[in-house]
């Protein structure tokens, strides 16, 4: 039996979760603002390598056989094709906007994911669409329309290059949730982004093997170590614990937390500075993907008489 105590104490670590996610962006773009050798490629690679290293690490010592899962070959399939066309697009891609504008844009841009996923449902499962639904996905385009110009229609706010990189990103983050939902219901969520996020690590460094030169400073790597456990490994565990103590859809209300950690982090490191209309924006995006989650209730219906 779950307790009220416990369901508060893990939507607080559900919410610090997406505050590290939130926070995580902006050691990102202390490193790309370090040295123009350090990419969002390489930060990538070393990420998503040693992330999976660690958690498939961690599955083996709780006993998850994180080895004899990659033997049944239709779960090993969609477990890479889950790290390709799931994790890299929602990793690299983030941090492409990161690099280019700043972490608050590539993580408000990501909040679009939802929209794609219902979209997908609807064509593919003939999903009908609430009014809510609608709405939500005019107000998140409306957002979007605001971040990248400002609400003056006549030019960008932010170049096309960042609007492209970060609706991809937000593809990535539908592909995210959708691909492993089969093989989640029966191999444990640790292997499965473990072995995710190697083989996604992987690809990138086949598709670009070259190295560049890292200034090996303290700064730097303490940098890099922040994003890889504040932006990975310390989260993930809290959000897939917290499940086990909160709704699904109250944790999806969560993420909230972090384009506004994102958002205000950016305007105290970086002098990020926020018009009115990036403002509206950014809320109206946010409140649109939270609203995919409310649930009307179901009015109890009369009794049929015989």
């Amino acid at each position: 039996m779950v307790t009220q105590k416990q369901r508060r104490l893990w939507a607080f670590l559900a919410a610090l979760a997406c505050v590290m996610w939130g926070i995580s962006g902006l050691f990102a773009k202390s490193l790309f603002n370090t040295s123009p050798s350090i990419t969002p490629m390489w930060l990538s690679q070393i990420r998503m390598v040693t992330s999976g290293i660690i958690l498939l690490i961690v599955a083996g010592f709780l006993k998850q056989k994180p080895i004899a899962t990659m033997k049944n070959k239709h779960d090993a399939w969609v477990i890479i094709a889950y790290g390709i066309f799931g994790l890299l697009p929602v990793q690299l891609f983030y941090f492409i906007v990161v690099q280019q504008s700043n972490a608050s844009i590539a993580t408000i841009l990501q909040f679009i994911g939802p929209f794609f996923v219902m979209a997908y449902l609807a064509f593919t499962h003939k999903q009908v669409m609430r009014r809510i639904d609608v709405i939500a996905a005019i107000c998140a385009f409306i957002g979007v329309a605001l971040l990248a110009t400002h609400g003056r229609f006549n030019h960008f706010a932010i170049t096309p290059s960042v609007l492209f990189w970060g609706l991809l990103s937000a593809v990535g983050v539908a592909t995210n949730t959708l691909i492993p939902i089969g093989v989640l219901k029966r191999v444990s969520s640790l292997v499965v982004t473990g072995w995710g996020l190697l083989s996604a690590g992987i690809c990138l460094i086949i598709v670009h093997p070259q190295m560049p030169h890292i200034p090996n400073t303290p700064h730097v790597w303490l940098d890099v170590a922040a994003v890889i456990v504040i932006g990975t490994l310390i989260p993930f565990q809290l959000m897939t614990n917290s499940l086990r103590f909160i709704k699904a859809s109250t944790a999806s209300l969560l993420d909230a937390f972090e384009p506004f950690s994102a958002t205000v982090g950016s305007v105290l490191c970086f002098g990020l500075v926020m018009a009115p209309m990036d403002w509206i924006g950014s809320i109206l995006v946010v409140l649109a993907a939270m609203a995919l989650n409310i649930s009307p209730r179901k009015k109890k219906g009369k009794l049929n008489n015989d």
